[in-house]
């Protein structure tokens, strides 16, 4: 009789720890089944559709940054710092645009993880700090909107599929350049498609001005002027002065300018500032500056981007 329990609880014993493998290994499947593919971790959603064309099926796109959010001031939740420091790659934008943002990925980068600043590999211009001629029209920083310049896109798209061959354990290498030669051709599509665009646009109405400096690029790759900004700055955290929007509207004037482009998500509030600045009419037309909108919502992708501004600009510059 003690054999038979002496067996019995043998047995229960077995079983007791083949069951408490069974679970571990399953609870250590679950939480690190995303382990098992390699991650590329992006901070904005303009950047993020961009990489996700370029890595395809290839590995797990992760972007932190929500459809119609500002990079400006946007943030991270403790997930998501989280898996800045367990990604294979971080893809950011750099130069300053990811403001609460950046202290994360130089932690990322402190653990060891690989990280590419994308607007730095861009060639960056730097912008204005005044508006157009005026005492403080002096350059300023350097600008992080590097994708308003679709070639600089393609720049960075092949140097974002150089970093994933690189340091992205698994991949196929050979699909992912596929994927990037692909996606570049689209790009050139683009570029060739906005010169044709903007040939209509006359050489007396050339003339951009904006909520804040966000255009830079697209008017040095395009031939545009800026004349300046309501808010005087890279970014949207800061607050135009009176003395700034006295400045504009004298510059605004002189250049016979009466279309101003904002961000799709202020233009009303925008449009009777200036009105009550100018005293007159300001047509303030709506672009999507900064921020992917939800798929089906007018900007989902970084093509369907700039095919809506430079529709929308052109349009606006010619007319009457």
């Amino acid at each position: 009789m003690s054999v038979r329990v002496g067996a019995a609880r043998i047995r229960a014993a077995l079983v007791t720890l083949i069951s408490f493998f069974i679970v571990a290994g399953t609870a250590t499947g679950c939480a690190g089944g995303g382990d098992e593919r390699p991650r590329v971790v992006v901070t904005t959603n303009i950047l993020g559709d961009i990489t996700r064309e370029i890595v395809g099926d290839e590995a797990d796109v992760s972007v932190l940054m929500k459809p119609n959010a500002d990079p400006h001031s946007f943030g991270l939740s403790a997930v998501q710092a989280a898996e800045l420091e367990n990604a294979d790659l971080v893809v950011y934008n750099g130069l300053g645009l990811e403001e609460n943002v950046l202290r994360h990925v130089e932690a990322a980068r402190e653990s060891g993880v690989a990280t590419f600043a994308a607007g730095e590999a861009a060639d960056p211009l730097t912008f204005h700090t005044g508006q157009d001629g005026g005492p403080e029209d002096e350059a300023g920083e350097p600008d992080p909107h590097f994708w308003t310049d679709p070639d600089r896109v393609r720049k960075a798209a092949g140097l974002i599929a150089d970093q994933v061959t690189e340091h992205v354990n698994g991949v196929d290498d050979k699909a992912v350049r596929n994927n990037a030669a692909r996606y570049d051709g689209q790009l050139a599509d683009l570029t060739t498609w906005m010169e044709k665009t903007f040939a209509a646009v006359p050489e007396n109405r050339r003339a951009l001005v904006t909520n804040h400096h966000v255009f830079g690029y697209l008017a040095d790759r395009f031939g545009f002027r800026v004349i300046g900004a309501v808010i005087p700055s890279g970014t949207t955290l800061a607050s135009p002065s009176s003395s700034d929007l006295r400045s504009l509207t004298q510059a605004m004037e002189k250049a016979g300018v009466r279309t101003v482009f904002a961000d799709s998500s202020q233009p009303t509030k925008l449009a009777e500032v200036l009105r009550q600045e100018t005293g007159g009419d300001v047509d303030v037309v709506s672009l999507y500056s900064e921020s992917l909108t939800e798929k089906g919502k007018g900007a989902g992708t970084y093509l369907e981007m700039m095919r809506a501004n430079t529709s929308a600009m052109a349009e606006g510059l010619t007319g009457d």
